[in-house]
Formats: C-alpha cells, sequence, structure tokens
C-alpha cells in the first residue's frame, strides 16, 4: 500500500495498474466500517476491473483501515471524506476518473459529485438509493452497539449486524462511532438534479438500508437503477450481476 497526507491525515491507498494498456482511472470508495481491502479487494472488484482494462484506485477512509483515525465527529462530514477522494486524485495526477461508491461511499462519491464534477465523469452508487434524500433510519443504536463493552449485551439487530462486521475487521469502533454521528448528511433532491454525469445505482431487492434505486435514479437527468437480485446490503457488493452491469456501463461511457 501507498500513502498521502490530507487535511491533517495519513490515508492509505492502492493504485493498480490494468493487466493491459495504460487504463481508464477507477476510484472506489468503501463503505462505513469497511475498508479498501474488505470492500473493494476481497469481493473481487480490483481483479475484475483490472482484467477489463482499468487502472483501480481505492483508499481507506479517515477513521478506517490503515488511514489515521480521529474521535472527532466533526472530521467525519461528507463534505472532508469528499475531499480525501479529491485530494488523492490530485496526488495522482488524475484530472478525471470515474467514480465508484459503495453505501457511505456512495454518499462521499455523491458529494465529491457535487464539490468537484470536473474530475468525476462517470458516478456508479452501490448499496445507497433514495436514503440519500431521506435518511437510512435511526443510527443511534449503531452507534452505541459500537461503543458496547460487552457485544453480548446488543439486542438491536442493524446494530448487532454492524458490530459485528466491525469486530471482524478489526476496526478502531471508537473512530466508527465518531465517524457515524455526522457522515449521514442528506441531500436534497433539487441537489441530486444536478448531477449530471451519467449514473447507475444499484441496490439489492433485500436491502432494506438504502432506499430505491429507482427513485434516486430518477432524480437524475442521465442516471440508471439496476435491481441486485436477492441480495442484502451486505452481500449485494460482491454479486456477479452487479459486476457485469458495472462493467457495461463504463464500457458505455468511456472518458473520452
Amino acid at each position: 500500500m501507498h500513502s498521502f497526507t490530507h487535511d491533517g491525515f495519513d490515508l492509505a491507498f492502492i493504485d493498480r495498474a490494468p493487466e493491459t494498456g495504460s487504463g481508464e482511472p477507477v476510484l472506489l470508495i468503501h463503505g462505513f466500517a469497511s475498508t479498501h481491502h474488505v470492500n473493494w479487494v476481497a469481493p473481487g472488484w480490483v481483479k475484475t476491473l483490472s482484467e477489463a482494462g482499468y487502472r483501480v484506485i481505492a483508499f481507506d477512509h479517515r477513521g478506517h483501515g490503515k488511514s489515521t483515525k480521529s474521535y472527532d465527529p466533526d472530521d467525519y462530514t461528507p463534505d472532508a471524506m469528499a475531499d480525501d477522494a479529491s485530494a488523492l486524485l490530485d496526488h495522482l495526477s488524475i484530472d478525471r476518473a470515474h467514480v465508484f461508491g459503495y453505501s457511505m461511499g456512495a454518499r462521499v462519491s455523491t458529494f465529491l459529485a457535487l464539490r468537484h464534477p470536473e474530475k468525476v465523469a462517470t458516478l456508479i452508487l452501490g448499496g445507497l438509493g433514495y436514503g440519500m434524500v431521506d435518511g437510512v433510519g435511526d443510527w443511534d443504536p449503531i452507534a452505541e452497539a459500537l461503543m458496547a463493552d460487552d457485544a453480548t449485551t446488543i439486542d438491536h439487530p442493524r446494530g448487532k449486524m454492524f458490530r459485528t462486521f466491525a469486530d471482524q475487521t478489526k476496526s478502531d469502533r471508537k473512530a466508527l462511532a465518531a465517524c457515524i454521528a455526522k457522515s449521514r448528511e442528506l441531500l436534497s433532491e433539487d441537489e441530486l438534479a444536478g448531477i449530471t454525469q451519467p449514473t447507475l445505482v444499484g441496490v439489492g431487492t433485500r436491502d432494506d438500508i438504502a432506499g430505491s434505486a429507482k427513485k434516486l435514479a430518477d432524480l437524475m437527468p442521465d442516471a440508471e437503477a439496476f435491481d441486485i437480485e436477492g441480495r442484502d446490503h451486505m452481500l449485494a457488493v460482491g454479486d456477479r450481476t452487479f459486476k457485469a452491469k458495472v462493467l457495461e456501463f463504463l464500457k458505455a461511457h468511456p472518458l473520452g
């Protein structure tokens, strides 16, 4: 892995050359409590995209993985995290890239497209649909679950799911609790209507967190929705039909 410094954080990242050619860059932005490895390497995305001829860049968000941790919630706004992604592109001298985010990473990707539209050629949003606008439920129990001394005392289903996930990824639970406090900022329908880049929104049909992919896609002038059949929030990311759809979408929208 490599690292660079932005806004006082050392951010760890990978930069994988394509199997053949120079490759158009694809920036991958992972979800809450995950890492670049858990979200993108382990489910086969880095391999899939590299083999398809793309240059693959993925990083660990502040507070996650091998990047610097903070326990100050104000460090985890979507604006700040989107600016980390923009700074990584600058660090690598990449003017424009395809941007693909999952769950919280989809929210950060959308903020990136709004704050730095010239850098985002296309946008792929996985695991987050209309929840971008109307929220994704009450996440206070998740913060409580992350900070619980004894995981066996957690009875909130979603809290238990994310606590188990955080423990599996060996995450800094205090940093994640700070992150969850400020990273869920919503966007308005009017703001989303201003995203003109070609956009793909993919959500699992059993995902009870993300909200409707179609309802979100309908807000944007050049967006399409994709139902990831039979998958919930955790399993949709590695789905083979989703991989095929993403490759089809990228091929249809070259950087040019």
